[in-house]
C-alpha cells in the first residue's frame, strides 16, 4: 500500500506519480485497463509512450460563430456554441468538439451546440453524430434546418421576435410569409 502525500497547492502527491508511471513504464497498461472494461482497443501494430505536453505549438485559432451564455446568480449555468451552416463542411466535425470542450471548461458547466441550416439537405449533414472514439461519448448535434425552424406567421409575434421571424422566412417555401 501507497503512503498518500497530501496535493499541497498543485503539486503531485507521491501517489499520482508512482501510478503514472506504471503507465510510462509499461504503456500497454492503458489498453488493458481499457479492455478490461469491454472496450475493443483498434487494431493497431505499435504502442509507444508520447509527450504528455498538449499544448499545441502551431496553434490554431478556433472561433465559432456565436457564443451565448445563460447565467443564474451571474454564474454560467449552460453554453451554446452557434454555428451557421451554409454548406457541409467536414472539417466541422473536427472542429466543433474542440469548441465545446474549450468551452465547457472555460465556463465549467454543461455547453450544447446548435447548427442552424437553411437547407435540409446541410441540416441532415450537420446533424451525423460524431463519435469521439471514447466508449459512450458521441457529439450529436442540435440541428435546426428548414423542416425543424419555428414558422413565423402571427404579425405581432414577428414584431416581438423580429431576429426569429427573419429566420422564419429564410426557410420558408413562401406560402407561409407574414
Amino acid at each position: 500500500m501507497m503512503t498518500t502525500v497530501s496535493n499541497v497547492m498543485g503539486v503531485p502527491s507521491i501517489d499520482h506519480e508512482t501510478l503514472i508511471e506504471l503507465f510510462r513504464a509499461r504503456p500497454t497498461l492503458a489498453g488493458s485497463l481499457i479492455s478490461a472494461q469491454g472496450v475493443e482497443i483498434a487494431a493497431h501494430d505499435e504502442v509507444r509512450l508520447e509527450s504528455a505536453e498538449l499544448t499545441d505549438c502551431k496553434p490554431a485559432e478556433y472561433r465559432a460563430d456565436a457564443v451565448i451564455v445563460y447565467r443564474s446568480s451571474n454564474k454560467p449555468v449552460l453554453g451554446v456554441v452557434v454555428e451557421v451552416q451554409l454548406s457541409v463542411d467536414d472539417d466541422k466535425r473536427w472542429s466543433w468538439p474542440v469548441y465545446l470542450a474549450t468551452l465547457r471548461a472555460r465556463l465549467r458547466c454543461d455547453v450544447i451546440l446548435l447548427v442552424v441550416c437553411l437547407t435540409d439537405s446541410v441540416a441532415r449533414a450537420c446533424a451525423v453524430p460524431i463519435d469521439m472514439g471514447h466508449p459512450g461519448w458521441t457529439l450529436v448535434p442540435e440541428v435546426t434546418g428548414r423542416d425543424l425552424m419555428p414558422r413565423v406567421t402571427d404579425p405581432a409575434q414577428a414584431a416581438a421576435e423580429p431576429e426569429l421571424a427573419t429566420l422564419s422566412v429564410a426557410c420558408t417555401d413562401g406560402s407561409q410569409v407574414i
